[in-house]
């Protein structure tokens, strides 16, 4: 999991105007709640607080998944195209009410009930990509067994 990390811990008193989320903010339920399309902004000061997501280094070598994955497929997959999301990510947050929250949560909150706010693509992305590294080992795969591999043999005939 992609953990937010604040950079500042230096609070200001500008008030942030946002018609992204409800009034009542993050706290509570959210199935009722409804949010809008609107950009967040904040007025400018000296002090800032800024929080972001950190791209995690991978859990394994970077050649550990040859030769299923060579070391270059993968230093350009995590480096560029997981980098890019996750930066990006952050310049679409910067200053809203997402710019603490945990991935999982910002990818709820942006997807807004199958009505993507302009933040769903790179916090989906930068999920789906954290999981993908989490979802591989080096000598990991084979074939399932169990009560995972009767579905697979029932729904796709095979292994």
């Amino acid at each position: 999991m992609v953990a937010a990390v604040a950079a500042a811990a230096v609070t200001t008193a500008n008030p942030l105007t946002c018609s992204l989320f409800p009034s009542q903010g993050l706290r509570g339920t959210t199935s009722g709640l409804q949010w809008t399309k609107r950009q967040c902004t904040r007025k400018a000061s000296a002090l800032t607080v800024t929080a972001k997501f950190e791209l995690k280094p991978p859990p394994y070598p970077m050649d550990a998944l040859e030769p299923h994955m060579s070391k270059d497929t993968f230093e350009y997959h995590w480096g560029k195209h997981h980098r890019a999301y996750v930066n990006n990510l952050n310049k679409q947050i910067e200053g809203t009410e997402l710019d603490d929250t945990l991935l999982d949560d910002a990818v709820l909150i942006t997807y807004n009930k199958g009505d993507p706010l302009p933040a769903f693509n790179n916090a989906a992305q930068a999920w789906n990509h954290e999981f993908f590294w989490e979802s591989m080992k080096p000598g990991g795969g084979g074939k399932p067994s169990g009560q995972l591999l009767q579905l697979i043999e029932r729904d796709f005939g095979s292994f």
